[in-house]
C-alpha cells in the first residue's frame, strides 16, 4: 500500500483539558518544540507524556437486542444466523446500558450495530438519546448517514468497511467523511488479524483482509484524518483467551492519537497488562467478560479501576 500526500488541514490538538473529551487524559511536560515546522504525529512524539488509561464501555446490538457475539463469526452469508456464536443476550435495552454508563461517568463508550437492520438502528438511537455526547456509534456508517448520528447525539462516528473497501483503503471516501463530520468527530476502526506475522486490518464483519497493515507509517498517516482509533484484536475478541499483548504494545508505541483496544480481557490483571504494554497510552474496552454481559468479571471492579487511573503520575 502506498501512502499519498495529504491535502486536508491537520491542526495539532493532542488532548482537551478539563472538558468531556473521552480519550486518555494526558499531561504534557516540557514540550520544547516548534509547531510551525512539525507534523502532528512528530509533535506528539516529542512530548514527555503521562497518561491515565480509561475503561471504555460498549453496547453491541444485533437485531435490536444487546448481545455479546464472537465477532469473527458474524457473516452475511447465512441469514438464519446458524454460524453465529453468541456469548450473551441481555434482557435490558441499549438505552438502559447507556444510562448505566452515564450514571458512572464513563465517556467514550462505543455503540456498535452488528447489522443494518431497522431494529438495531432504532436501539442505537435510543442509547444515543439516553446519553447524548457520551457515546460513539458504528456499524454501517458512511458519508450519507454519518451526520445524522451526530445529530442524534453521538460524540463520534466509527468507520471501517466504508473506508477500507474491497481490500484497499479508499482515501476519497475517507476525505468525504472528514468533510461531512469533521476529523474531530471521526474514529477509524482498525480492527485487525494476524497475517504472515503482521496485523492486517479486516473489514466486512471482520471476514475480509485488507492490504493495509498496522505499523508506524500507517498509523501516522491515518491520524491526520481521525480523532481516535478503535482496534479490536479479532483473533482473541469475544473468546476470553487473554489479550493480544503484542498488538497493545504496537499501539502504545506508534499511535499518535488516542486509541482504544478491545479483545480478550478476562481478569483484572489483564487491565494492568494493557496499561503497562501500552505505555499508559492505550484505553481498553471489556465486553463478554463483564458480569453485566454474563461474564465473571465484576463491572463495578472495572469502574473502580478506571477511577484509580484518574490519578496521574509524572
Amino acid at each position: 500500500m502506498t501512502l499519498h500526500s495529504l491535502d486536508v488541514p491537520s491542526p495539532c490538538h493532542l488532548s482537551s483539558f478539563g472538558g468531556a473529551r473521552p480519550s486518555s487524559f494526558c499531561r504534557l511536560n516540557n514540550p520544547n518544540f516548534t509547531i510551525a515546522s512539525s507534523s502532528p504525529a512528530t509533535i506528539f512524539k516529542r512530548f514527555s507524556i503521562s497518561c491515565a488509561v480509561s475503561f471504555r464501555p460498549c453496547i453491541d446490538i444485533h437485531k435490536g437486542r444487546v448481545k455479546q457475539i464472537v465477532g469473527s463469526t458474524l457473516s452475511d452469508s447465512k441469514e438464519d444466523g446458524s454460524s453465529l456464536v453468541t456469548n450473551f443476550e441481555s434482557d435490558k435495552s441499549a438505552a438502559e446500558y447507556a444510562n448505566l454508563y452515564k450514571e458512572d461517568g464513563l465517556t467514550g463508550g462505543h455503540v456498535i450495530m452488528l447489522g443494518a437492520d431497522p431494529l438495531s438502528k432504532a436501539a442505537a438511537i435510543e442509547a444515543l438519546h439516553a446519553y447524548p455526547g457520551g457515546l460513539q456509534v458504528g456499524g454501517g456508517i458512511n458519508s450519507d448517514n454519518a451526520l445524522s448520528y451526530i445529530v442524534e447525539g453521538a460524540s463520534h462516528v466509527i468507520v471501517t468497511s466504508y473506508v477500507f473497501n474491497n481490500g484497499k483503503m479508499d482515501l476519497e471516501r475517507l476525505k468525504d467523511l472528514v468533510r461531512v463530520v469533521g476529523k474531530e468527530r471521526l474514529i477509524l476502526d482498525l480492527s485487525c488479524r494476524k497475517k504472515e506475522g503482521k496485523y492486517a486490518i479486516v473489514t466486512d464483519r471482520w471476514q475480509k483482509f485488507s492490504d493495509v497493515y498496522l505499523d508506524e507509517e500507517v498509523l501516522d498517516f491515518l491520524a491526520n484524518y481521525a480523532d481516535e482509533f478503535l482496534v479490536h484484536g479479532v483473533d482473541v475478541e469475544g473468546k476470553k483467551l487473554g489479550i493480544d499483548e503484542e498488538l497493545v504494545a504496537l499501539l502504545g508505541k506508534h499511535s499518535p492519537i488516542p486509541v482504544t483496544y478491545a479483545g480478550g480481557v478476562t481478569v483484572m490483571a489483564d487491565l494492568e497488562v494493557i496499561r503497562v504494554a501500552g505505555k499508559g497510552r492505550v484505553d481498553v474496552t471489556v465486553g463478554s467478560a463483564l458480569d453485566i454481559f454474563g461474564g465473571n468479571l465484576a463491572y463495578k471492579d472495572v469502574v473502580d479501576w478506571h477511577a484509580r487511573q484518574r490519578i496521574l503520575t509524572v
